[in-house]
């Protein structure tokens, strides 16, 4: 596998990306895969980077990217999560690709891991045709459900009137109130406050963001345009008993979804568990479901004469 690191623009702010190349020369161009990082996530965590290879000896080249006000790249909103500028970033990181003379531009699919990152995959092949499938991975069909199934139902209550009297703020005042990015949007387990599946990008995630991001999530629902992604294939992995992306929400896209589509659901083991747990077979289906999907061979057409 070969690394590039690549840049392209989104919404007029530079994005840094890698994009992992197949070793060798095929002759063709590669058909191309999109990630955009899950919630709080960054383009260099390792769980992401093993999953390349893994598509990359499999022939497909793969771009992850910071999204912007993330990582190393450009934004003034330095650490916001705003699903709909997500998306935008990643239908951009597909243009770019469309522009490389080694990818297939009719041969692009997206992969998200995580929360948001999975739900993003769903609402950009929702939205997008150029995408030819979709993997969602342990993703977010409802926001609001999604931040709701975190919290007791008086907490919940007082929740929605925080983001109420923060959206007033923010109108009278032009600013609004920052809290902490584990608590005040999404409230962290005991596993995430232990796990060390992210710890090499753990430094450079932002601890607090505008609570107006809780408000962007509350109105993120790719449930509601999954069905559009039929004729083409959607994948969705969960996993049983998640405490943190439960996996009903994975159940509710598959429901929801047209043909094809398939579910796969792990048991014995945890959201951030089933990296290590299960990788080879979660990766096997993920090559499998690209294999289907996004990877065919043309017919070679021979004349006698």
């Amino acid at each position: 596998m070969r690394v590039e690191k690549v840049t392209f623009y989104s919404e007029g702010d530079k994005l840094s990306g890698d994009l992992y190349l197949p070793d060798g020369d095929q002759g063709e161009p590669w058909p191309g895969i999109v990630q955009g990082p899950g919630f709080l996530g960054l383009k260099d965590a390792k769980h992401y980077i093993l999953m390349f290879e893994k598509l990359c000896e499999a022939g497909y080249a793969c771009l992850c990217f910071d999204y912007r006000g993330w990582g190393e790249s450009e934004g003034k909103h330095r650490g916001w999560v705003m699903p709909q500028w997500q998306a935008e970033d990643i239908r951009n990181g597909i243009t770019y690709m469309q522009t490389r003379a080694d990818i297939d531009p009719n041969r692009i699919a997206t992969y998200g891991s995580g929360g948001t990152g999975g739900g993003n995959a769903v609402y950009v092949a929702a939205i997008d045709a150029r995408v030819k499938c979709c993997v969602c991975y342990l993703g977010v069909s409802n926001g609001r459900d999604w931040l709701h199934s975190m919290r007791r139902e008086y907490e919940w209550i007082d929740y929605l009137k925080s983001i109420e009297e923060d959206r007033k703020q923010r109108v009278l005042t032009g600013s609004g109130a920052i809290v902490s990015a584990r608590e005040g949007i999404m409230v962290q387990t005991p596993e995430r406050q232990t796990t060390t599946i992210k710890k090499e990008v753990e430094a450079k995630i932002p601890q607090q963001m505008p609570l107006q991001c809780a408000e962007a999530i509350l109105e993120y629902s790719p449930e509601d345009v999954v069905h559009k992604i039929s004729p083409r294939g959607a994948l969705f992995i969960a996993v049983e008993n998640d405490a943190v992306t439960p996996e009903e929400q994975s159940f509710r896209l598959y429901e929801k979804a047209g043909e094809p589509k398939k579910l796969v659901l792990y048991k014995q083991t945890t959201h951030y568990g089933i990296y290590n747990d299960y990788f080879n077979d979660v990766a096997a289906n993920v090559v499998d479901w690209y294999d289907r999907h996004l990877k065919y061979n043309k017919i070679k057409i021979t004349e006698e004469r």
